[in-house]
């Protein structure tokens, strides 16, 4: 009988183990249970996009005030295209501000920052971010970096 008991506990930890398993993979990923559906979408440009996923973060001032919901190419423009939906209470942003693919700690997470502008027009659904600044590619800069010091060594 205390063997019968014993085993119940075990499997009951084990379960229980599992389950916050679940949870905490859900909370990493990015996925949530609920959706808000108080939000607006907005669209930016970008040269590259390099390593931005559906369901990154878009911040303000480092707080998160939306996601990146899809990803495609301009057909017209050979360029990438964000959607993001923010939340309406973020609903002034003004129609000169600056979206940015940024990197998020060491494992490289890009995500989308928004930087405010001026303007007293402000950006309603639907409406495009103008200026955009593509992502830092690392692979790029280390290209540069060998080449500029290959034609220098070439020069003397």
């Amino acid at each position: 009988m205390q063997t019968r008991t014993l085993e119940t506990g075990v499997g009951l930890f084990i379960l229980a183990g599992m389950l916050a398993l679940l949870l905490l993979a859900l909370r990493v990923s990015g996925l949530t249970v609920s959706t808000n559906g108080d939000t607006y979408k907005l669209y930016a440009y970008f040269d590259n996009i390099a390593g931005l996923t559906v369901r990154a973060k878009v911040t303000m001032a480092g707080v998160a005030i939306g996601k990146v919901t899809a990803i495609d190419l301009d057909r017209n423009s050979y360029t990438g295209r964000v959607t993001m939906e923010l939340e309406r209470r973020v609903d002034n942003l003004p129609s000169d501000s600056t979206a940015s693919i940024l990197t998020a700690g060491l494992l490289g997470e890009k995500y989308v920052g928004i930087s405010v502008g001026g303007e007293e027009e402000l950006l309603k659904d639907g409406d495009s971010i103008q200026d955009t600044q593509s992502a830092l590619v690392l692979e790029d800069l280390i290209g540069k970096f060998l080449m500029n010091s290959v034609n220098k060594d070439k020069e003397e």
